[in-house]
């Protein structure tokens, strides 16, 4: 199998004129990095549905079940990033690792991940929107705030059926035009934007906890409907599948290996760390918000914050939490954009993908083509497909990846023992092992079409490598990948 070596990708990176990553992070810091990558759009989004859908207060457990999924992976992903001595996403040490269909697997995974995740975000930013536009006097008429296969109860008891989500189109093309500017986001803002994520948590708990209605939380496992993921103990899988998306993103933490002091050390400190404290953070935001109001009031709900904080008698503070969300949202959709590009990119440069993928704009120096493309399909995904389809689609893409990393580590011990990893998981195979079964359960507890989208959306990529990818990889070809130019982004958490 096609496998690009280690001396290939060193001198990629030489081309691009990027110098070896200093190592500078402790535990701490990495600690901090993985909670302002976790706390993002799923938490205010998903964990209403995934309560009022199957699993009822107990979403609570939902949490857990899925933070040790993520545990189990991270290690596991955390020895793959380090074994490559550049800098790199999952198909890129993949593909020095595992191959090239490997890697075509992960990236095509990756690219799912990042449009229907941008999509989710996108979708309860628009709730959010017509929320804060409401307190106001601001109506947008219904049919244009949800999509085709959505009704929507007026206060008047009426009941219709949306067109498509306007603002949710709009933000997303909003933020594919600034991303086609490359304007850089300042180290000010990311820190702004982060507190503002972490700060809503904290109040949201604190000012709800005195308010819960202990008559919300029973049952707290309500009874199986009798259908598998309908409540009860399938319920709180289900759940869990539900709310991993919540999780992502703390793979971030396991590429900063090679800019870790001490990463023996150091890493699980940072990937575990950051998982604990979130996972405690997430426990009680899901324990007060279905305290606060019953978990029936957040069916098909993409802004559960608002209903939980109405309940209260401050009201008037959902405003000012509003713009916080809105404001974190749009950082998390704008760094799902990028993250979708640069995977295009990167595989067009390579000659899996057509060039037109990994064109740079004669001025902004970015993938302007690619950005434009991706962001039109994304922005009409998130205007006609409903949050509880595009969440579950992005969780089990993202299960998916988590899979095929935990494997590739039982893999490459076996294959090259001896590469020098300054990480190392722990406890191998046991370690990789529950990995896989632990992302499996949740896998297997999403709804069958979820399953049926994830095998014709690999179907697709499978035929486009086959047809395309396979004969004109330049890897295959002899001919080395272009990355003497690199796209500039936006970078922003």
């Amino acid at each position: 199998m096609l496998k690009k070596s280690l001396d290939l990708l060193q001198r990629e990176a030489a081309e691009t004129g990027k110098n070896t990553l200093k190592r500078s992070l402790g535990g701490f810091n990495l600690i901090a990095i993985g909670i302002g990558v976790i706390i993002g759009a799923g938490l205010f989004s998903l964990t209403g549905i995934a309560a009022a859908n199957h699993a009822g207060p107990a979403v609570t457990l939902s949490f857990v079940v899925a933070a040790v999924g993520c545990a189990f992976s991270a290690l596991c992903y955390a020895e793959f990033a380090s074994m490559v001595p550049v800098a790199g996403s999952a198909y890129t040490y993949a593909y020095a690792t595992l191959g090239e269909l490997f890697a075509w697997i992960i990236g095509w995974d990756l690219v799912l991940e990042y449009s229907v995740g941008a999509a989710t975000v996108a979708i309860s930013w628009s709730q959010y929107l017509v929320r804060f536009l409401s307190k106001y006097d601001l109506h947008i008429p219904p049919q244009l705030v949800a999509s085709p296969f959505e009704t929507i109860t007026l206060a008047s008891g009426a009941q219709v059926t949306g067109f498509v989500n306007l603002p949710a189109i709009l933000v997303v093309l909003a933020i594919t035009a600034i991303i086609i500017r490359g304007t850089q986001g300042s180290a000010v803002f990311n820190a702004i934007v982060v507190a503002l994520k972490v700060l809503v948590v904290l109040v949201f708990i604190s000012l709800g906890w005195k308010y819960i209605d202990p008559a919300n939380y029973h049952p707290y496992i309500p009874a199986n409907t009798g259908n598998f993921g309908e409540f009860g103990w399938s319920g709180i899988l289900r759940g869990a599948g539900v709310v991993f998306f919540v999780f992502i993103g703390f793979d971030i933490v396991a590429t900063m290996a090679q800019e870790t002091k001490n990463p023996q050390r150091n890493m699980p400190i940072g990937i575990i760390g950051s998982l604990v404290v979130c996972t405690v953070l997430f426990v009680l935001f899901g324990y007060v918000m279905t305290g606060l109001a019953n978990y029936t009031e957040f069916k098909n709900s993409a802004a559960p914050v608002a209903i939980a904080i109405e309940k209260t008698p401050y009201a008037w503070l959902s405003s000012a939490i509003i713009v916080a969300i809105l404001i974190g949202y749009t950082s998390v959709i704008l760094v799902d954009l990028l993250g979708q590009s640069r995977v295009f990119f990167t595989m067009s440069r390579d000659g899996l993908l057509p060039g037109v993928f990994s064109q740079l704009h004669p001025r902004f120096q970015t993938p302007h083509k690619s950005n434009l493309l991706l962001g039109v399909f994304i922005s009409l995904f998130a205007g006609l497909v409903p949050i509880s389809v595009v969440g579950e689609m992005t969780s089990i893409g993202t299960l998916l990846a988590f899979v095929m990393v935990c494997v590739g580590i039982l893999i490459l011990r076996k294959r090259e023992p001896n590469t020098p990893r300054p990480f190392r998981t722990p406890w191998v195979p046991v370690v990789p092992i529950l990995g896989i079964l632990t992302c499996l359960v949740m896998m297997v507890s999403l709804p069958k079409d979820t399953w049926i989208r994830l095998f014709v959306w690999l179907a697709i990529g499978l035929v486009i490598y086959f047809a395309y990818g396979k004969k004109h990889s330049k890897l295959g070809l002899g001919q080395q990948a272009d990355a003497s130019i690199e796209p500039q982004g936006t970078q922003v958490q």
